[in-house]
């Protein structure tokens, strides 16, 4: 560890976000954990003087502005944003509501936002920091049953990207995380909300799914801690990658997608190439 950070992760009171305020805090940082309960918080990470907690609704912006307040006037800084909060609503399209698309955008990618546009004055200020959003397999290929997840994932991974060009000049770093199945709580009842059924053609496979996604919970082959232990070492780094592809099967997903992307580029190649503006043939010949 180079030096004592300042770590500022949402979604902590539970699943990955726990994981990831013990381990900071087991490496000798300071965490500043956030969560829509305190009481979980507090339940889930104990006491200390390295340990602030303190209630934040991320997709309030004005939630998120008193926390990053509360936060330098306890520790002076912010070195370590983890976009860490999630949600799932879980269905086919046609089958989820406006109101459930609403609530996952609201949730992934609207939130992060608040709390990065909160977080990043401080930064700018300090001249360092590192902003970590964990998106999702699901932010690099879309899947069934989980188009609202993987469009605010995608959006997400946009808005990182995007972020990353007009932030390093003040030195600050940005990581997109993209795990795989890890043994969160993401899948449960707590975290995870499902389409109504209502179009008989869905009838069928979404009984399929959703029996899949329900009985996955608990089974995941990632473990959390080992996850924050490698976002850890990824903090430390004097440049930290832009991409942090976590678990054997995000990579073989990335694999499949880079390779995919590959053949459909070359499939239609001479096509894809012949769009441009053909500018000598209107001028005419000298």
């Amino acid at each position: 560890m180079e030096s004592k950070k300042v770590w500022f992760i949402t979604g902590a009171g539970r699943g990955m976000g726990v994981a990831i305020a013990k381990a900071a805090l087991a490496a000798g940082h300071a965490v500043v954990a956030t969560g829509r309960d305190t009481a979980r918080l507090s339940e889930a990470l104990g006491t200390s003087d390295s340990l602030l907690t303190v209630k934040l609704d991320i997709t309030r912006l004005g939630e998120a502005q008193t926390a990053v307040r509360a936060a330098v006037d306890r520790f002076g800084r912010i070195d370590v944003l983890v976009n860490n909060a999630a949600n799932f609503q879980a269905g086919y399209f046609e089958e989820l509501t406006p109101e459930q698309f609403d609530r996952q955008l609201a949730t992934s990618l609207v939130g992060p936002m608040n709390v990065t546009r909160a977080v990043l004055p401080v930064m700018r200020k300090q001249r360092s920091g590192h902003v970590i959003s964990i998106s999702s397999t699901a932010g690099l290929i879309g899947l069934e049953f989980c188009s609202a997840y993987a469009a605010s994932k995608f959006g997400l991974e946009g808005w990182m990207e995007s972020l990353a060009a007009e932030v390093a000049p003040f030195g600050i770093n940005t990581t997109i995380v993209n795990p795989g199945f890890f043994r969160t709580e993401l899948l449960t009842e707590q975290s995870t909300t499902y389409a109504e059924p209502s179009i008989e053609d869905y009838a069928e496979s979404g009984a399929k799914v959703r029996e899949f996604w329900k009985g996955y919970n608990g089974k995941q082959g990632g473990d959390p801690a080992k996850l924050a232990r490698a976002l850890l070492t990824i903090a430390d780094q004097k440049q930290p990658p832009l991409r942090f592809i976590a678990g054997a099967d995000a990579v073989a997903t990335a694999e499949q997608v880079a390779s995919t992307l590959q053949q459909q580029t070359n499939a239609f190649r001479a096509l894809s190439t012949s769009l441009a503006f053909d500018d000598a043939g209107k001028r005419g010949t000298p």
